[in-house]
Protein backbone atom coordinates (compact mmCIF):
# COMPACT_ATOMS: atom_id res chain seq x y z
CA UNK A 1 0.00 0.00 0.00
CA UNK A 2 3.03 2.23 0.90
CA UNK A 3 4.67 1.52 -2.37
CA UNK A 4 0.86 2.74 -3.88
CA UNK A 5 1.10 5.80 -2.64
CA UNK A 6 4.04 6.60 -2.96
CA UNK A 7 4.03 6.08 -6.91
CA UNK A 8 0.93 8.11 -6.59
CA UNK A 9 2.56 10.93 -5.29
CA UNK A 10 5.30 10.79 -7.77
CA UNK A 11 2.91 10.49 -10.69
CA UNK A 12 1.04 13.92 -9.29
CA UNK A 13 4.21 15.51 -9.04
CA UNK A 14 5.47 14.70 -12.36
CA UNK A 15 2.05 15.68 -14.12
CA UNK A 16 2.38 19.46 -11.99
CA UNK A 17 5.43 19.58 -13.81
CA UNK A 18 4.53 18.89 -16.72
CA UNK A 19 1.60 21.73 -16.38
CA UNK A 20 3.54 24.20 -15.59
CA UNK A 21 6.37 23.24 -17.87
CA UNK A 22 3.63 23.35 -20.64
CA UNK A 23 2.75 26.81 -22.34
CA UNK A 24 -0.53 28.12 -21.11
CA UNK A 25 -1.55 30.90 -23.52
CA UNK A 26 -4.49 33.34 -23.39
CA UNK A 27 -6.53 32.97 -26.39
CA UNK A 28 -9.16 35.43 -28.37
CA UNK A 29 -9.49 36.53 -31.62
CA UNK A 30 -8.91 40.44 -33.25
CA UNK A 31 -10.74 40.46 -36.56
CA UNK A 32 -8.89 37.79 -38.95
CA UNK A 33 -6.43 36.66 -36.64
CA UNK A 34 -6.69 33.96 -34.29
CA UNK A 35 -3.96 35.41 -31.09
CA UNK A 36 -2.37 32.90 -28.52
CA UNK A 37 -0.77 35.35 -25.91
CA UNK A 38 2.18 33.92 -23.84
CA UNK A 39 4.54 35.83 -21.04
CA UNK A 40 4.27 38.88 -19.04
CA UNK A 41 6.83 40.81 -19.70
CA UNK A 42 9.80 42.06 -21.77
CA UNK A 43 9.55 43.07 -25.46
CA UNK A 44 6.81 41.91 -27.46
CA UNK A 45 7.08 39.90 -30.48
CA UNK A 46 4.20 39.20 -32.49
CA UNK A 47 4.81 36.28 -34.72
CA UNK A 48 3.21 35.36 -38.13
CA UNK A 49 3.14 32.17 -40.01
CA UNK A 50 3.29 31.46 -43.14
CA UNK A 51 0.83 30.34 -45.61
CA UNK A 52 -1.57 27.15 -44.78
CA UNK A 53 0.48 26.96 -40.96
CA UNK A 54 -0.48 27.59 -37.54
CA UNK A 55 1.01 28.37 -34.19
CA UNK A 56 2.72 25.17 -34.33
CA UNK A 57 5.55 26.49 -36.20
CA UNK A 58 6.67 28.89 -33.50
CA UNK A 59 6.58 25.97 -30.63
CA UNK A 60 10.09 26.08 -29.92
CA UNK A 61 10.18 29.77 -30.44
CA UNK A 62 7.14 30.03 -28.25
CA UNK A 63 8.98 27.60 -25.75
CA UNK A 64 12.10 29.52 -25.48
CA UNK A 65 11.45 33.56 -25.99
CA UNK A 66 8.20 33.25 -23.89
CA UNK A 67 10.31 34.08 -20.39
CA UNK A 68 11.27 37.14 -21.18
CA UNK A 69 9.02 38.17 -23.80
CA UNK A 70 5.34 38.58 -24.03
CA UNK A 71 4.28 36.66 -27.23
CA UNK A 72 1.27 37.43 -29.28
CA UNK A 73 1.50 34.04 -31.79
CA UNK A 74 -1.04 34.34 -34.75
CA UNK A 75 -2.93 31.76 -37.04
CA UNK A 76 -4.96 33.66 -39.75
CA UNK A 77 -8.63 32.91 -40.61
CA UNK A 78 -8.51 29.64 -42.47
CA UNK A 79 -5.64 28.50 -41.44
CA UNK A 80 -4.61 25.30 -39.27
CA UNK A 81 -8.42 24.79 -38.53
CA UNK A 82 -9.68 28.11 -38.07
CA UNK A 83 -12.90 29.16 -39.28
CA UNK A 84 -12.52 31.13 -42.59
CA UNK A 85 -14.29 34.22 -43.51
CA UNK A 86 -17.69 33.90 -44.71
CA UNK A 87 -16.94 37.64 -46.57
CA UNK A 88 -13.60 36.40 -48.42
CA UNK A 89 -12.47 39.79 -49.93
CA UNK A 90 -8.41 39.95 -50.28
CA UNK A 91 -7.73 37.89 -46.93
CA UNK A 92 -4.36 39.18 -47.42
CA UNK A 93 -5.08 42.62 -47.05
CA UNK A 94 -8.19 41.72 -43.97
CA UNK A 95 -4.79 40.25 -42.02
CA UNK A 96 -2.87 43.32 -42.29
CA UNK A 97 -5.76 45.20 -41.04
CA UNK A 98 -6.21 43.00 -38.35
CA UNK A 99 -2.82 43.56 -37.20
CA UNK A 100 -2.94 47.28 -36.67
CA UNK A 101 -5.90 46.53 -34.98
CA UNK A 102 -4.38 43.92 -32.62
CA UNK A 103 -1.48 46.62 -31.76
CA UNK A 104 -3.70 49.47 -31.04
CA UNK A 105 -6.54 47.76 -29.09
CA UNK A 106 -4.21 45.64 -26.85
CA UNK A 107 -1.72 48.86 -26.84
CA UNK A 108 1.22 46.60 -28.02
CA UNK A 109 4.40 49.04 -27.43
CA UNK A 110 7.28 48.84 -30.24
CA UNK A 111 6.68 44.63 -31.13
CA UNK A 112 9.31 43.01 -33.43
CA UNK A 113 7.40 41.26 -36.00
CA UNK A 114 8.64 37.75 -36.92
CA UNK A 115 7.13 36.24 -39.51
CA UNK A 116 7.84 33.50 -41.75
CA UNK A 117 7.08 32.92 -45.34
CA UNK A 118 3.53 34.85 -46.13
CA UNK A 119 4.15 36.03 -42.73
CA UNK A 120 7.40 37.22 -43.05
CA UNK A 121 6.11 39.27 -46.42
CA UNK A 122 2.91 40.91 -44.53
CA UNK A 123 5.42 41.94 -41.81
CA UNK A 124 7.61 43.55 -44.67
CA UNK A 125 4.35 44.88 -45.90
CA UNK A 126 2.90 46.38 -42.23
CA UNK A 127 6.60 47.79 -41.94
CA UNK A 128 6.18 49.97 -44.67
CA UNK A 129 3.07 51.29 -43.26
CA UNK A 130 3.45 51.53 -39.41
CA UNK A 131 7.15 51.45 -38.97
CA UNK A 132 6.29 54.16 -36.15
CA UNK A 133 4.81 51.66 -34.20
CA UNK A 134 7.34 48.28 -34.45
CA UNK A 135 10.48 47.79 -32.41
CA UNK A 136 12.14 45.39 -35.46
CA UNK A 137 11.00 42.92 -38.11
CA UNK A 138 12.23 39.00 -39.12
CA UNK A 139 11.25 37.54 -42.03
CA UNK A 140 12.17 34.19 -42.56
CA UNK A 141 12.41 33.13 -45.98
CA UNK A 142 9.29 35.82 -46.91
CA UNK A 143 10.56 38.93 -48.82
CA UNK A 144 8.74 42.04 -50.23
CA UNK A 145 7.54 40.05 -53.76
CA UNK A 146 7.88 36.38 -54.78
CA UNK A 147 10.92 35.81 -55.79
CA UNK A 148 10.03 33.51 -58.94
CA UNK A 149 7.80 36.44 -59.60
CA UNK A 150 10.06 38.74 -58.74
CA UNK A 151 10.98 39.97 -62.96
CA UNK A 152 7.66 39.51 -63.98
CA UNK A 153 5.53 42.50 -65.27
CA UNK A 154 2.89 43.48 -62.47
CA UNK A 155 -0.05 42.22 -64.95
CA UNK A 156 2.26 38.96 -65.68
CA UNK A 157 1.97 38.32 -61.67
CA UNK A 158 -1.29 38.78 -61.09
CA UNK A 159 -2.02 35.94 -63.99
CA UNK A 160 0.73 33.57 -62.24
CA UNK A 161 -0.76 34.16 -58.86
CA UNK A 162 -4.05 33.31 -60.01
CA UNK A 163 -3.30 30.18 -61.83
CA UNK A 164 -1.10 29.36 -58.50
CA UNK A 165 -4.79 30.12 -56.39
CA UNK A 166 -7.00 28.26 -58.77
CA UNK A 167 -4.50 25.29 -58.33
CA UNK A 168 -5.56 25.01 -54.88
CA UNK A 169 -8.78 26.76 -54.90
CA UNK A 170 -10.11 23.93 -57.25
CA UNK A 171 -8.20 20.80 -55.78
CA UNK A 172 -10.75 18.04 -53.91
CA UNK A 173 -9.72 17.79 -49.92
CA UNK A 174 -7.35 14.63 -50.75
CA UNK A 175 -5.79 16.33 -53.94
CA UNK A 176 -4.91 19.43 -51.19
CA UNK A 177 -3.50 17.04 -48.65
CA UNK A 178 -1.28 15.47 -50.92
CA UNK A 179 -0.57 19.09 -52.16
CA UNK A 180 0.80 19.92 -49.01
CA UNK A 181 2.47 17.04 -47.83
CA UNK A 182 4.20 16.68 -51.55
CA UNK A 183 5.01 20.77 -50.49
CA UNK A 184 6.49 19.88 -47.18
CA UNK A 185 8.79 17.10 -48.81
CA UNK A 186 9.99 18.96 -51.89
CA UNK A 187 10.57 22.42 -50.47
CA UNK A 188 9.39 22.62 -46.52
CA UNK A 189 12.14 21.12 -44.33
CA UNK A 190 14.86 18.38 -45.06
CA UNK A 191 13.65 15.19 -43.37
CA UNK A 192 10.75 13.23 -45.09
CA UNK A 193 9.39 11.90 -42.01
CA UNK A 194 8.88 15.75 -40.42
CA UNK A 195 7.66 16.31 -43.83
CA UNK A 196 4.67 13.96 -43.81
CA UNK A 197 4.10 15.41 -40.51
CA UNK A 198 4.03 18.93 -40.88
CA UNK A 199 2.13 18.20 -44.48
CA UNK A 200 -0.62 16.88 -42.93
CA UNK A 201 -0.73 19.73 -40.13
CA UNK A 202 -0.80 21.87 -43.06
CA UNK A 203 -3.69 19.78 -44.67
CA UNK A 204 -5.90 21.24 -41.80
CA UNK A 205 -6.38 24.42 -43.27
CA UNK A 206 -8.97 25.55 -45.74
CA UNK A 207 -8.39 25.25 -49.42
CA UNK A 208 -10.09 28.28 -50.41
CA UNK A 209 -9.10 30.66 -48.25
CA UNK A 210 -5.42 29.46 -48.55
CA UNK A 211 -5.78 30.02 -51.99
CA UNK A 212 -6.66 33.68 -51.31
CA UNK A 213 -3.95 34.47 -49.19
CA UNK A 214 -1.57 33.18 -51.90
CA UNK A 215 -2.96 35.52 -54.72
CA UNK A 216 -2.83 38.15 -52.41
CA UNK A 217 0.53 37.56 -51.54
CA UNK A 218 2.05 36.32 -54.44
CA UNK A 219 0.43 39.03 -57.16
CA UNK A 220 2.24 42.01 -55.04
CA UNK A 221 5.23 44.01 -54.96
CA UNK A 222 6.64 46.02 -51.91
CA UNK A 223 9.66 46.87 -53.05
CA UNK A 224 8.58 50.70 -54.28
CA UNK A 225 8.14 51.42 -50.73
CA UNK A 226 11.02 49.40 -48.76
CA UNK A 227 12.33 52.76 -48.18
CA UNK A 228 9.72 53.40 -45.62
CA UNK A 229 10.61 50.88 -43.12
CA UNK A 230 12.56 52.64 -40.59
CA UNK A 231 13.28 49.59 -38.59
CA UNK A 232 15.75 47.26 -38.29
CA UNK A 233 15.27 44.54 -41.15
CA UNK A 234 16.75 40.66 -40.52
CA UNK A 235 16.02 38.51 -43.65
CA UNK A 236 16.86 34.56 -42.86
CA UNK A 237 17.21 33.10 -46.14
CA UNK A 238 17.41 28.82 -46.04
CA UNK A 239 20.07 27.14 -47.96
CA UNK A 240 19.99 23.35 -48.67
CA UNK A 241 22.74 22.39 -50.57
CA UNK A 242 21.39 19.41 -52.59
CA UNK A 243 18.48 21.79 -54.08
CA UNK A 244 20.95 23.69 -55.80
CA UNK A 245 23.39 21.38 -56.56
CA UNK A 246 22.38 21.07 -60.28
CA UNK A 247 22.26 23.42 -63.07
CA UNK A 248 18.83 23.91 -63.79
CA UNK A 249 18.09 25.76 -67.56
CA UNK A 250 21.58 26.93 -68.28
CA UNK A 251 21.60 28.18 -64.46
CA UNK A 252 25.07 27.20 -62.76
CA UNK A 253 24.60 25.54 -58.95
CA UNK A 254 23.59 28.12 -56.99
CA UNK A 255 25.93 28.79 -53.44
CA UNK A 256 24.58 29.98 -50.26
CA UNK A 257 26.60 33.54 -51.13
CA UNK A 258 24.62 33.44 -54.22
CA UNK A 259 20.79 33.03 -52.39
CA UNK A 260 22.93 35.77 -50.00
CA UNK A 261 23.17 38.10 -53.00
CA UNK A 262 19.58 37.51 -54.73
CA UNK A 263 17.90 38.08 -51.50
CA UNK A 264 19.61 41.34 -51.00
CA UNK A 265 19.15 42.59 -54.09
CA UNK A 266 15.19 41.68 -53.70
CA UNK A 267 15.37 43.93 -50.13
CA UNK A 268 17.81 47.18 -51.79
CA UNK A 269 15.89 50.06 -50.96
CA UNK A 270 15.33 48.75 -47.04
CA UNK A 271 17.78 51.12 -45.12
CA UNK A 272 18.60 49.11 -42.35
CA UNK A 273 17.92 45.57 -44.01
CA UNK A 274 20.51 42.75 -43.06
CA UNK A 275 20.36 39.25 -44.65
CA UNK A 276 21.32 36.24 -43.29
CA UNK A 277 21.22 32.24 -44.05
CA UNK A 278 20.96 29.71 -42.27
CA UNK A 279 22.00 25.65 -43.37
CA UNK A 280 21.03 23.19 -44.02
CA UNK A 281 17.80 24.27 -44.22
CA UNK A 282 14.96 24.30 -46.59
CA UNK A 283 12.08 26.88 -46.52
CA UNK A 284 10.48 26.06 -43.16
CA UNK A 285 13.65 26.95 -41.43
CA UNK A 286 12.12 27.16 -37.21
CA UNK A 287 11.94 23.47 -38.11
CA UNK A 288 14.98 22.37 -39.80
CA UNK A 289 17.32 24.76 -37.64
CA UNK A 290 15.61 25.74 -34.29
CA UNK A 291 18.27 26.41 -32.62
CA UNK A 292 20.07 28.31 -34.78
CA UNK A 293 16.81 30.35 -35.76
CA UNK A 294 16.38 30.78 -31.79
CA UNK A 295 20.02 32.62 -31.98
CA UNK A 296 19.92 34.30 -34.98
CA UNK A 297 16.34 35.70 -32.90
CA UNK A 298 18.19 36.54 -29.84
CA UNK A 299 20.98 38.59 -31.59
CA UNK A 300 18.62 40.57 -33.49
CA UNK A 301 16.67 41.20 -30.43
CA UNK A 302 19.95 41.74 -28.72
CA UNK A 303 21.15 44.85 -30.89
CA UNK A 304 17.59 46.37 -30.62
Amino acid sequence: MKKIKRLFVIGLLALSAAAMAAPTPKTYTVGTLHVDQYGSHGRPLILIPGLGSGAWVWKETIAHFKHDHVIYALTLAGFDGTPAPRDAGNLFDAADASLLKLIRQHHIDKPVLIGHSLGGTLAIRFAEEHSDLLGGVIAADGLPVFPMFARMTDQQRQAAAQRAGDAIAHATPAQFKAQQIGFMKRVGVIDPAKAEKYGQLQARSDPAATANYLVGDASADYRPDLDKIHVPLLEIAPYYKPDYAKAVGGRPPLSQAMIIGFYERLLNGAPHAKVISIAPSRHFVMLDQPAKFRHAVAAFLGKL
